[in-house]
């Protein structure tokens, strides 16, 4: 019984690809972190722990949202018939109820940080629920899952102060174009196979090159909201370290993954950025702490 339930939970974490919640979770905590160190809150472990808990389970609902929805092109494609819907280890009715009690649990704990983030829950579900119907008519997804990851710095601030504040939206729109950028990167495994089922993504619409180069582009926005948020909230010099660090890892991602060759690209995916990410909230906040 004990290994059957494992392997059940096993296949969840699976099916959600928990271990992705490194891209957003760090900047939800510089969020956090911000408020307590820019107003006159002060740190909540009940607090902290709720937001945490809202992070959880609104990217548990999206990602299974997402293969719920997908299974029947995941099936088709090869690169993704063997996730867990397809394969059948997780039934697409077990995956529905999956996202439905995720959606109540999120609800519920904005229930209990504040009326803004409560009233405003729905909204964000909308969001990043409704990433994954974007590409069936838009080659702009990308930038919803953005906005969609978007949400956890400023989400964040927002569960401990009440209110939005300038300085946590220019982290927003660095997650923002960072994620939309590393998405498309992601997307070029799936360029034929997109044009041949009529789905909308940069690579299926620009082909490898042009994607690479928005991927760039956003890139770029992605570091000069960082570098600008560095001036507005007045940081010093561990803040400036790992601003030097993420931007050099979001270059050696674009040297890792070119138009004849993807096959780092997984490694450009996860690895680079989930270390960027980590790594430069672990600067944050100890610039944070030692002013």
């Amino acid at each position: 019984m004990v290994a059957v339930s494992g392997k059940t939970i096993s296949n969840y974490l699976s099916l959600i690809k928990f271990s992705h919640t490194v891209f957003a979770l760090p900047f939800a905590v510089i969020g956090y972190a911000l408020a307590i160190h820019f107003t006159t809150a002060t740190f909540d472990i009940k607090l902290f722990a709720l937001v945490i808990f809202c992070m959880v389970f609104a990217r548990s609902a999206a990602m299974a949202f997402n293969r719920y929805i997908d299974r029947k092109i995941d099936q088709q494609n090869v690169r993704t018939a063997i996730r867990e819907i397809p394969v059948g280890t997780v039934k697409p009715q077990s995956a529905l109820i999956f996202v439905v009690i995720n959606c109540l649990l999120f609800i519920s704990t904005t229930y209990f940080i504040n009326s803004l983030c409560f009233y405003l829950s729905p909204v964000a579900l909308l969001v990043v629920l409704g990433y994954s119907l974007t590409k069936r008519f838009t080659a702009l997804c990308h930038v919803i899952l953005g906005i969609g990851l978007s949400l956890a710095p400023i989400g964040a601030y927002l569960a401990v102060t009440g209110k939005f504040d300038w300085l946590p939206l220019l982290f927003s729109f660095s997650v923002l174009f960072w994620v939309s950028g590393f998405d498309i990167i992601y997307a070029l495994q799936d360029e034929e196979f997109d044009k041949s089922k009529n789905l909308k993504s940069i690579p299926a619409r620009l082909g490898k090159s042009g994607a690479l180069m928005v991927s760039n582009v956003f890139h770029c926005f992605s570091a000069l909201f960082i570098i600008y948020a560095g001036f507005v909230g007045n940081f010093k010099t561990f803040y400036w370290l790992g601003v030097a660090i993420f931007i050099g890892l979001l270059l050696f991602q674009h040297r890792l993954v070119k138009p004849n060759d993807l096959s780092k690209v997984n490694l450009a995916f996860f690895t680079t950025n989930g270390i960027a990410s980590v790594v430069f909230a672990l600067f944050v906040l100890i610039d944070l702490f030692m002013k």
